[in-house]
């Protein structure tokens, strides 16, 4: 489908625009904005200096009235350490540690997290001056993630409180256009690299991620988890167009009201994006050595057939099966080093060689599952460098892993296939609108109020 072409009649916009302009007007400017080219949400994590505290108004008292320090816990750092340290006696610790108990372990304070330290201090005096008889710890801060702060109050009475920001997911819309790595490119858009991870995964059955090429792309609808104006990660994806290879592979969020299995991604026709293999056995690497039956060897430098793909890849990355399966051999393979095969059914089999050594559990006779790790790459056997050895073999013959055609899995059922249809048209409609909405905003309705949120 080509969204390019998404448009709207002038002589609705005539009519839309200003009901649009009037209802949007009345939002929050502060309302979080699409991922969309180059705009990013503004991140609160991007504090600068540690010792100033973040929005202190939801603390419930008046931090005008105090003097602050603060910093980061650093190594050998504990609660009764740094307590010590600001003069608090032993009895309003254990009161403190008492108060905690419910909702915190203060036994975990992570090295790197910030706190901060307020103090009630005596007319002229102030916290640099060191002297102890005037200051006293009113309130001790600790931020354990971005969404959670423990709030120790050490007046009038010792009180500990947990304060639990909103999280909230904001739907998003980007297209990225692939002239570098996925990962790269997908960070520059200004959308979290987190993203190009779950569409690697998604993708993993229909798309070599280890051969994207230059002007690849994708058009993606997801959430962006916020906690306020912080950026935490990203959601749910419900759509996707990747373009890819001068094919465009569409995945569309569905669950089933019957699934347990977590299969959730279906292509325009219903069928699943998981397939029997998985397109490669690991992840973050290369191909440093294709499938063919003439290739000089790097150790015994005479002609032989290569009936694999080499990964290059560091000594330790783990290696997943492709497929569920039954683990046929385990061992020495001669110059192939540690090696594991699986046969998947009555046609497939699959290899992994020169490991540095196996998963747990692995073992001959025993039950693999798609995904799981039956070893970690390495050097063993006739090997000149760390990588991995990918072998397939269809009915006993060896085939090129990277053609090897894998059947789907279940397609949506039958009772459900008109909800998927109508939700697949929906998220369809739903991006078309984002992008136009978009086009509208820069073009049109930005001069008249840059603050308007049409996309949320």
């Amino acid at each position: 489908m080509n969204f390019s072409r998404t448009s709207y009649p002038l002589s609705a916009l005539v009519l839309i625009i200003p009901a649009l302009l009037f209802f949007y007007s009345c939002r929050n400017s502060s309302n979080a904005g699409r991922a969309s080219g180059n705009e990013v949400p503004a991140s609160s994590s991007e504090r600068g200096d540690s010792t100033q505290p973040a929005d202190l108004n939801e603390y419930d008292f008046d931090e005008s009235a105090y003097d602050v320090s603060g910093g980061e816990i650093l190594p050998g750092d504990s609660f009764g350490s740094l307590m010590e340290d600001y003069g608090v006696g032993r009895e309003d610790q254990a009161a403190a540690l008492a108060a905690a108990a419910d909702d915190f372990d203060v036994r975990k304070l992570r090295v790197g997290n910030d706190y901060h330290a307020y103090f009630t201090v005596a007319d002229g005096d102030s916290i640099d001056s060191g002297d102890s008889d005037t200051t006293r710890l009113a309130y001790w801060i600790y931020d354990e993630d971005r969404t959670t702060t423990i709030i120790f109050k050490f007046i009038d009475s010792v009180e500990v409180k947990v304060l639990k920001r909103e999280v909230t997911a904001v739907r998003q819309y980007a297209n990225v256009t692939i002239s570098n790595s996925l990962w790269y490119d997908t960070q520059r858009a200004g959308v979290p690299p987190i993203l190009a991870l779950k569409l690697s995964e998604i993708y993993a059955w229909s798309i070599d991620f280890f051969g994207l090429q230059k002007e690849d792309s994708f058009k993606v609808l997801y959430d962006l988890i916020m906690c306020g104006n912080d950026t935490l990660d990203a959601g749910d994806i419900y759509y996707c167009d990747f373009f890819h290879d001068g094919k465009h592979f569409e995945c569309f969020r569905y669950v089933e009201p019957q699934d347990s299995t977590g299969n959730c991604y279906w292509d325009q026709d219903g069928k699943s994006l998981r397939k029997a293999f998985l397109k490669a056995p690991l992840k973050f690497s290369r191909i440093s050595s294709g499938f063919t039956y003439h290739r000089v060897h790097p150790i015994y430098h005479t002609v032989r057939a290569h009936t694999g793909v080499d990964y290059a890849a560091p000594k330790g990355t783990p290696v997943m099966s492709v497929g569920d399966g039954k683990v046929i051999s385990k061992g020495w393979g001669g110059g192939g080093g540690n090696t594991v095969k699986i046969r998947h059914n009555s046609v497939y089999t699959t290899g992994y060689m020169h490991l540095s050594r196996y998963g747990a559990g692995i073992a001959f006779g025993s039950r693999v599952r798609q995904g799981q790790v039956i070893g970690y790459v390495g050097s063993t056997g006739a090997s000149t460098g760390p990588h991995l050895d990918f072998r397939v073999w269809k009915d006993g013959s060896p085939i090129n892993p990277l053609k090897m055609e894998s059947p789907p899995t279940d397609p949506v059922r039958e009772s459900n296939l008109q909800a998927f249809e109508f939700l697949r048209d929906s998220l369809r409609s739903e991006y078309g609108h984002a992008v136009a909405m978009e086009s509208y905003r820069k073009n049109i309705l930005v001069p008249l109020n840059p603050h308007i949120n049409f996309y949320k």
